[in-house]
């Protein structure tokens, strides 16, 4: 007889999708461990179900506009931090595309977004990032250096969207369709992933300003107010990534 161990490796080893009929071969063992290891498949079978439920109503957006060939999704991440620049994700998906676990990037864990910004980029059809630098935003606020990084972003696709769905705003000097939505990167696929491309970025940067400008916990805080980063600016001054009209009430 096969034993526990045994099957447990083979149930954990098996892909989601191919672990019915390896069950259905199971379920005359009425051995309690076994029974165990086959309700822990099945709840793997239903978790990616309702996956695939949750993400199917993330094309809501993209399947509203049928004769748009390329709808891309604009997000940005960074408007709030003392330090680094503001980011700007682009990404057009083709209509067939079959990407799991997009989100809104602040609700994945830095695992997963690693893992899906590879995807991501594997399976676009086009996606881009723009920038903005703490300078720039010093110059013309962050409002409008956002703006910058999503026109930078949009600039540089490989292909030129019909449409483009935003997080929340519209981008002017685009002449391109534009569709905000409020909370976009929850509710869109195309702008959950952008959310993802942008922060993945962002992030990478500011562990690299990390090493250089040590002290101020970049890798950890990536340049937002945290009190270890208060005290370090505090103590050791500003420097040329810190946003100066962020940070006048600390130096």
């Amino acid at each position: 007889m096969v034993s526990i161990s045994e099957i447990k490796n083979k149930l954990k080893n098996t892909p989601t999708e191919y672990l019915a009929p390896v069950i259905a071969e199971l379920e005359s063992d009425t051995r309690a461990g076994v029974i165990a290891e086959c309700e822990k498949a099945r709840k793997r079978i239903r978790d990616l179900e309702a996956e695939k439920a949750r993400i199917d109503a993330l094309w809501e957006f993209e399947r509203k506009y049928p004769d748009c060939s390329y709808i891309c999704g604009i997000d940005e991440v960074g408007r709030g931090p003392f330090a680094g620049p503001v980011v700007a994700g682009a990404v057009i998906f083709p209509k067939d595309c079959d990407i799991l676990y997009i989100n809104d990037s602040k609700k994945l864990s830095e695992k997963v977004r690693e893992r899906l910004y590879d995807e991501i980029k594997e399976k676009a059809v086009a996606c881009a990032v723009g920038h903005a630098s703490p300078r720039r935003i010093d110059e013309i606020n962050i409002l409008q250096a956002t703006y910058e990084a999503m026109r930078e972003a949009i600039s540089t696709l490989s292909v030129s969207p019909d449409l483009l769905l935003n997080d929340a705003v519209t981008i002017p000097g685009v002449d391109i369709r534009q569709v905000p939505i409020i909370k976009g990167d929850a509710k869109s696929i195309s702008i959950g992933a952008a959310s993802i491309l942008a922060k993945v970025t962002r992030d990478r940067e500011m562990v690299e300003y990390d090493r250089i400008y040590p002290g101020y916990g970049f890798a950890k805080n990536v340049g937002y107010g945290t009190g270890e980063h208060i005290e370090a600016l505090k103590r050791l001054g500003p420097t040329p990534i810190h946003r100066r009209s962020f940070i006048h009430d600390y130096i």
